[in-house]
């Protein structure tokens, strides 16, 4: 095989790839093409003698690896490409397992559990124990297990352990060892593993038969591992098994980009790759080939705050690029229409291709105020990596709740929420509701309500849980035209138990169930202030929202080619690129989370998650942060990020918006909440905030006025939610007295002047 490798690397690049005598350690920055360096070693490791079969290659994700698999198959040929041993942890060394079953314990064709037939063992467990589900939460006990298989942690060690115990008492869920135990031995009566078994499973293989692992590290005379900033403690323990001191094993990845750790991703593992493997020689790729020199300076001035990290200067010999725009905004909603504005003209002005476009966030929940702007203007979108807001699953149950509320007769919101959260009514009663529904042509909710009139055969326990329900619904429907739908919203999150299913839930998806709930009441809310400010009204019904709604929940996202705007948490968006980035939700509490000042660790991870959202951006990066936000159900003000301003002002234009610090906010305001009302033990319902303005002069009305005393058409003011505009029109006297305020990414709105919030500021 001939090939010029060195010819097709920079010098950086063609060491990394021509040194193989011992360890090596390649710190890729972001954008300097290490999945080019790893096929090209492969690619020469082959050329200099190795046999495929002899290298072993591992990736983080099934993507990864059929990209090199690709790649090296365009170096040295398809038949030596399918002879390395190349693809993810778990793949490989399942395969591993059923080689060596003889060594293991489980037969070589011992089955794989995925995610959901643990979670269904899992919740056959908590109901034999007689455990409340409510309380030992299955998800969570998942996390707890799946947390220490990847520590290895076995079931003895687990429930010996003090502090693992002292943890899960606080947590109330005592059993939890116990239940690891149990369902250990389910699955091994079961000839099955899961998902982190296969890495536990291999590590034991190696611990208890030195003989086998001498054999493999024999068989893999060069090892390879991509991304290894993401790596936990079995994998870690695994490469130290294959990988004598003096082996000749070559880790690649960028500390910079260790944003995992809540997934078990230990950091500590690159940063002391060198002090494990004395003869390590580091090589850094240190050329970014994305990003425009403006970008990649910007980048390197924030992670220089950083104390745990292997220095590096990387450098970009692409164009100088323009500096990285900072937006203020006013509120969320101003923020959303400000970058669907930008958006909107990068696209028509400067050709920008939606799908070259993305905007990132800190949570999920994010994305919601987005969604609905971008409907609103006509601009196509998609969800990289998830759901749309309101087709997620705790959104579609509560909005589910709602609808029933407001129309009993609505089939498929009843047969959503009927059992939800569980209350002992299976599918076997839906269906003989649902019988008796078509025969008598009637609705569920009548069938339900009264079920003897019916005829249907059910047990007094049956009866009384469908009593209970009806009695639920009807107490909230109650409620529908006397409370505004902000307060009814809490209730029947209270009352429903969803708020409680979801507080118990203590997993990364959990909390992200319970942000989008938490957005949700958010909209509610927010929705209600503006009518508010617009009528004076402050009791807008759950039914209002439900009209303004009804479009967004539509199912509407069809695969198609569609050129799109890229909408993901940052966390999704690692290793792709975009021409243009929006950073969204730059503000304290946000991004960095709430947690990240009381621990130096965790803001140094939400430091680098921050580089990450940068380094997505090739031409273009915007940094948007909003002064006011709804947030736990209240308009909330607080302090700009302070990541913003770590990065060196020459890189930034902040002719938007001047990060100052605290943002000024009614002297009603609070700051921001702990946590949200409805996961309180004692919930408090949100209430309105009626503004006190200062009083505006009544002028005569008439189709001719000009001012309305201190006001006057064609002056400029701002708003809290809106932000700036102008005002086209001003009518009425006293407390009727309205503006039409034409604001620059709102669009025109009408206020109550009483009620608005406007600042003259030209």
């Amino acid at each position: 095989m001939s090939f010029d490798f060195q010819s097709a690397l920079n010098e950086a690049q063609w060491e990394a790839v021509a040194y193989c005598d011992g360890p090596s350690l390649v710190i890729a920055g972001a954008g300097s093409g290490k999945t080019r360096v790893l096929t090209y070693k492969i690619a020469y490791l082959i050329s200099q003698g190795m046999m495929p079969w002899q290298i072993l290659a591992l990736t983080f994700t099934n993507k990864a690896a059929r990209e090199m698999n690709d790649r090296i198959a365009g170096v040295v040929g398809e038949e030596a490409a399918r002879q390395v041993w190349s693809g993810t942890f778990h793949s490989i060394f399942a395969r591993i397992l059923r080689i060596e079953a003889a060594y293991t314990g489980y037969p070589s064709d011992f089955t794989i559990y995925d995610a959901s037939d643990s979670l269904s063992l899992i919740k056959s467990l908590i109901k034999e124990q007689g455990l409340d589900d409510k309380v030992y939460k299955p998800r969570h006990i998942a996390s707890l297990i799946s947390e220490a298989k990847n520590a290895l942690i076995l079931p003895a060690q687990y429930q010996s352990d003090p502090t693992i115990a002292h943890r899960d008492r606080i947590a109330n869920v005592a059993m939890a060892g116990k239940l690891y135990a149990l369902y250990n031995q389910r699955l091994k009566a079961a000839n099955a593993m899961d998902f982190d078994d296969l890495l536990l499973q291999a590590w034991l293989l190696f611990e208890q038969h030195p003989d086998v692992m001498q054999r493999y590290r024999e068989r893999f005379r060069y090892i390879l591992i991509d991304e290894y900033q993401d790596t936990n403690a079995v994998q870690h323990q695994i490469v130290r098994q294959l990988a004598a001191t003096d082996a000749r094993v070559c880790v690649v990845g960028d500390d910079a980009q260790s944003i995992y750790s809540f997934r078990g991703a230990r950091i500590d593992n690159i940063l002391g790759f060198q002090s494990q493997y004395p003869t390590t020689r580091l090589i850094k790729l240190e050329r970014n080939y994305r990003s425009t020199q403006t970008i990649v300076n910007a980048a390197n001035s924030l992670i220089r705050h950083n104390k745990s990290q292997i220095p590096k200067e990387v450098y970009s010999q692409q164009e100088q690029g323009e500096p990285l725009k900072v937006f203020q905004t006013y509120s969320e909603k101003d923020e959303s229409a400000k970058i669907a504005g930008e958006v909107h003209r990068l696209h028509m002005r400067e050709s920008v291709p939606y799908d070259q476009i993305a905007l990132l966030y800190r949570t999920n929940a994010q994305s919601r105020s987005f969604e609905e702007t971008f409907r609103t203007m006509g601009i196509p979108y998609r969800i990289y990596g998830g759901l749309s807001f309101y087709q997620r699953k705790e959104v579609k149950d509560l909005m589910a709740y709602f609808r029933l509320v407001c129309n009993s007769h609505d089939e498929e919101a009843f047969k959503r929420i009927i059992n939800y959260p569980a209350r002992g009514i299976g599918q076997t009663t839906l269906g003989k509701i649902q019988t008796a529904a078509t025969a008598s042509g009637m609705s569920l909710w009548q069938v339900c309500s009264a079920p003897e009139d019916f005829g249907l055969a059910l047990n007094k326990g049956t009866k009384a849980k469908l009593q209970n329900f009806v009695a639920l619904m009807v107490s909230f429907r109650e409620r529908l035209h006397s409370e505004s739908g902000s307060v009814l919203a809490t209730e029947i999150i209270r009352r429903s138990g969803i708020g409680a299913e979801l507080q118990a839930d203590l997993s990364p998806e959990g909390i992200s169930r319970r942000e989008n709930v938490e957005e949700l009441l958010n909209a509610i809310k927010a929705n209600e202030a503006e009518v508010y400010e617009e009528t004076g009204n402050d009791r807008v019904l759950l039914t209002d929202y439900l009209a303004q709604v009804a479009l967004l929940t539509d199912a509407d996202e069809k695969e198609d080619t569609t050129p799109r705007v890229s909408l993901m948490t940052i966390h999704a968006a690692k290793g792709l690129e975009f021409d243009t980035v929006f950073v969204t939700g730059l503000e304290e509490d946000l991004f960095p989370n709430a947690n990240a000042k009381l621990y130096p660790r965790e803001m140094e991870e939400e430091r680098r998650l921050f580089y990450v959202a940068i380094t997505r951006a090739k031409k273009r990066c915007y940094l948007t942060y909003a002064t006011s936000r709804f947030r736990f159900g209240k308009m909330e003000f607080g302090h700009v990020s302070p990541f913003i301003r770590e990065i060196d002002a020459r890189f930034l234009d902040q002719s938007q918006g001047q990060p100052s610090g605290r943002f000024s906010s009614p002297p009603s305001s609070s700051g921001f909440s702990s946590r949200p009302s409805f996961f309180s033990s004692k919930p408090s319902v949100p209430q309105m905030s009626k503004p006190t303005m200062r009083p505006v002069a009544s002028t005569p009305a008439g189709p001719s006025l000009q001012s309305n005393g201190t006001l006057s058409v064609g002056m400029r003011v701002a708003h809290e939610r809106f932000g700036k505009g102008t005002i086209e029109a001003l009518e009425g006297t006293g407390d009727s007295a309205k503006a039409r305020v034409n604001f620059d990414n709102a669009g025109s709105k009408n206020l109550l002047l009483k009620f608005a919030r406007l600042t003259v500021i030209g």
